[in-house]
């Protein structure tokens, strides 16, 4: 492990980056209950569309703190939706404050935070919506349903489509030509309108536990297709390799040449075709959430955080922090972009 993160070091510092700031992110937004200073659907309605909060360390008269702090915010124009700091206060930013019981991963429960303010004032990093709940919190909860939904629908499509290429690469005859046919039909329709198509089938009052299910398997099903033909044309060159036609004289079993020896000298393609493909399930949630076919309100994925300034020019031009969900979407898929790329030549056994 330690010779490949140098050899990644070595091919590419920014990929390196790249893989250390995706696992912060997952780090972070799956331990959103104990990080994000508010709870995904707590609503401080007589805040829509907040401003982000400034944090300060020079109070109004000029005075230097070493201990930073925020003013509250109070409405100067209803109708036009602007706020004004009152000075009259300062609230100190603190940290592991006490507030509402949630449960870490739906199973321990904590009433401690990472930060947060005392009341009135409220710590509002990416403003709020037009519902006054905390953008910044929102984001961090629903990256942690984009970014699951990606990684398990990838390993399940990955999954079958190793399965499916392998079995029709190593046994040929009938087997390949029924399965590659299958893979074909699949492989014909867009894969977007088939995800449409697929979604229709279903009703749209399901539950959002449901829905999440509902997406991971249609992302799954539309995403393993064209793993399965590729890997099925490696199969059949590794399968006349030397060690492969050993392994049958030693009287080894065709699934554990399979799995032990064909599968793993896959890896250096698969696992970058793998962290590749995961932007396009992240892009997939989203674009069924901006449809209103995906996770529904009041739980928050990116898509249906960003769903609520599209086509709304008014929300855009007086709170553009709505639309950090989408640059959140972009900065994951460039990174991912450029990790994938690089193990390409990382992980390819000619370069080693």
């Amino acid at each position: 492990m330690k010779k490949f993160f140098q050899r990644l070091k070595n091919h590419s510092r920014i990929a390196y980056f790249s893989f250390w700031f995706l696992l912060l992110f997952y780090f972070v937004s799956f331990f959103a209950d104990l990080l994000a200073p508010y709870h995904f659907d707590h609503q401080f309605r007589n805040k829509p569309y907040h401003p982000p909060t400034k944090i300060h360390f020079v109070d109004s008269d000029g005075n230097f703190h070493i201990r930073p702090f925020v003013y509250n915010f109070v409405i100067d124009d209803p109708v036009f939706r602007t706020y004004k700091e009152d000075y009259s206060l300062r609230h100190p930013l603190k940290l592991f404050v006490k507030g509402d019981e949630r449960r870490i991963f739906f199973f321990f429960k904590t009433n401690r935070y990472l930060f947060g303010v005392d009341q009135p004032a409220g710590i509002f990093l990416f403003g709020t919506d037009t519902y006054g709940r905390d953008i910044f919190s929102r984001i961090l909860y629903g990256g942690r349903i984009s970014l699951s939904i990606s990684l398990i629908g990838v390993l399940i499509s990955f999954t079958l489509g190793m399965i499916t290429g392998g079995i029709a690469g190593y046994f040929g005859g009938i087997t390949d030509q029924i399965l590659m046919r299958f893979v074909e039909i699949l492989m014909v329709f867009p894969s977007f309108y088939l995800m449409l198509s697929l979604r229709a089938m279903f009703p749209l009052n399901l539950s959002s536990i449901q829905v999440y299910l509902l997406i991971v398997m249609i992302l799954s099903l539309i995403g393993w297709a064209g793993l399965a033909r590729i890997i099925r044309g490696m199969v059949l060159s590794l399968k006349e390799e030397d060690y492969v036609l050993a392994a049958k004289s030693l009287g080894l079993s065709n699934w554990r040449i399979l799995l032990f020896h064909i599968f793993p000298n896959t890896f250096s393609y698969t696992i970058t075709a793998l962290t590749i493909s995961v932007p396009g399930y992240i892009i997939g949630e989203a674009a069924l959430s901006l449809l209103g076919l995906g996770i529904q309100e009041p739980y928050p994925s990116w898509g249906n955080i960003l769903s609520s300034t599209i086509g709304n020019l008014r929300v855009m031009g007086d709170a553009p922090w709505l639309l950090l969900a989408g640059i959140f979407i972009f900065v994951v898929l460039i990174n991912f972009n450029l990790l994938g790329d690089a193990l390409r030549n990382v992980l390819d056994p000619k370069n080693w």
